[in-house]
């Protein structure tokens, strides 16, 4: 798997998660649903953009590499 698909392959899996959550939250609105938020999934989301920037940055370091060794 190349780096872009690795990164197509968290974006939609964070965007499935994302989407479970909301249909979860319509049903289950207390505190530990706020709690369970802010403890798991806003981190998750923050680490995953991280993570894609990473890769945007790794993948370009990786083009340039290819281009210079031809």
């Amino acid at each position: 798997m190349g780096v872009y698909e690795g990164r197509g392959q968290i974006g939609k899996s964070m965007k499935e998660l994302m989407l479970r959550w909301s249909e979860t939250r319509a049903v289950w609105d207390d505190a530990v649903a706020r709690q369970f938020e802010e403890k798991y999934l806003a981190p998750l989301e923050m680490d995953m953009r991280s993570a894609v920037i990473a890769m945007d940055h790794m993948a370009t370091l990786l083009s340039l590499v290819r281009r210079e060794c031809e």
